[in-house]
């Protein structure tokens, strides 16, 4: 890394530090809507467009960005809940979103390729450059971002999103599975459009994935998927058929729903489902417990707004999918969306930290009883 990069990342650490410093967080908060006994506080400020959280073994707390193209560490050093400082690991990236941590190293998406950042946490001050994973996916920035998950057999699953609001491109509307030093496994999943948050069940094990629908069918169609491969080969029907129900008036043309796999929760049009986890903590009521947090991004092409928003989507005993619930609500106000949420990550005292690209912030969500 060269003087000159190494000279404005430190300044861009003591920018937001200071600005850290200077602010008690937007006065919005008090708009937020929680169950009863859960506060909510920011936890980062300045954290230009953050998406994707991750965080590391000594915890450091990474996000992505898509519009920024730069990637920020958050660091709480005195454990009050609330961070110290604000590093910027690197910047100049094509959409570096999907983020992911690993036996001590920062794997980054940026769209066509995955970057690893080694012994990172130990490198705060001065980031080493980045190796490259590989270099082998598309480089079309439509839907390109990245949500970047290891699953349980230790292999990194990577959404491709569709090029397009609706096509049928080869090589696109995929997730695929790749080993950890960037081999080629398999397509895991297709007919999924875009996919921005992936999960695997803390029990089974089995993959959970949201899919961001169509657009251009009116205000309520196509709604947003949430969807269950729990082994690979599974079809989800993009762009032949949406929601499980409904052909598209294009490509639906002599196709039948029946023959791809139908989501498990409908979420909503437009709500913009993203990142999501599956609550393991003991912080929350026992009721929360494997029950699945999403967050929603909120729609742009709808006459009235819906999303901003995170909701909870409930299990019963045999693992079905009982349906969704708001759980925080108030950054829609009006037509407006001040804040727009769009990851989840359960932190080891059992509170969430939920991401927010228009804020630029990182909250933190908690569960006192009050």
């Amino acid at each position: 890394m060269n003087f000159v990069k190494i000279l404005m990342l430190a300044l861009s650490v003591i920018l937001c530090s200071s600005a850290l410093s200077g602010q008690n967080g937007p006065d919005q908060l008090n708009l937020i809507t929680l169950p009863a006994g859960f506060e909510i506080s920011i936890y980062a400020q300045g954290v230009e467009n953050a998406r994707q959280l991750a965080r590391g073994e000594r915890g450091t707390v990474f996000a992505g960005s898509r519009k920024a193209g730069k990637v920020h560490a958050v660091v709480d050093v005195d454990g009050d809940q609330v961070a110290d400082r604000v590093y910027l690991l690197d910047e100049g990236l094509n959409m570096p979103s999907g983020l992911e941590f690993r036996d001590g190293a920062l794997f980054v998406g940026a769209v066509d390729r995955i970057l690893r950042y080694d012994d990172i946490e130990s490198r705060l001050d001065q980031p080493p450059e980045p190796r490259i994973v590989t270099d082998g996916f598309p480089d079309k920035t439509h839907h390109g971002w990245k949500y970047l998950r290891f699953g349980p057999d230790g292999k990194l699953y990577v959404p491709v999103g569709a090029p397009c609001n609706i096509c049928d491109e080869a090589g696109f509307a995929q997730i695929r599975r790749i080993f950890a030093d960037g081999r080629s496994d398999i397509v895991y999943a297709t007919g999924v459009r875009n996919s921005v948050g992936l999960a695997f069940h803390p029990d089974t094990g089995e993959l959970w994935f949201t899919d961001n629908g169509r657009d251009l069918m009116g205000d309520d169609l196509p709604a947003d998927e949430l969807n269950h491969a729990p082994r690979p080969g599974m079809n989800f029907g993009y762009p032949w058929c949406h929601q499980g129900d409904t052909l598209d008036p294009e490509f639906g043309r002599g196709k039948s729903c029946a023959d791809y796999t139908p989501p498990a929760l409908q979420l909503g049009a437009h709500v913009a489902a993203l990142g999501l986890t599956f609550y393991t903590g003991s912080m929350f009521p026992s009721e929360y417990h494997n029950q699945l947090l999403i967050a929603q991004h909120g729609s742009w092409n709808r006459s009235e707004k819906v999303g901003c928003n995170i909701v909870l989507v409930r299990f019963d005993e045999q693992g079905k999918v009982l349906g969704q619930e708001p759980f925080a609500t108030g950054w829609l106000q009006g037509d407006d969306c001040w804040g727009r949420p769009n990851d989840v990550l359960q932190m080891p005292d059992g509170s969430i930290l939920v991401a927010d690209d228009k804020a630029g912030s990182i909250y933190r969500i908690s569960y006192t009883g009050k």
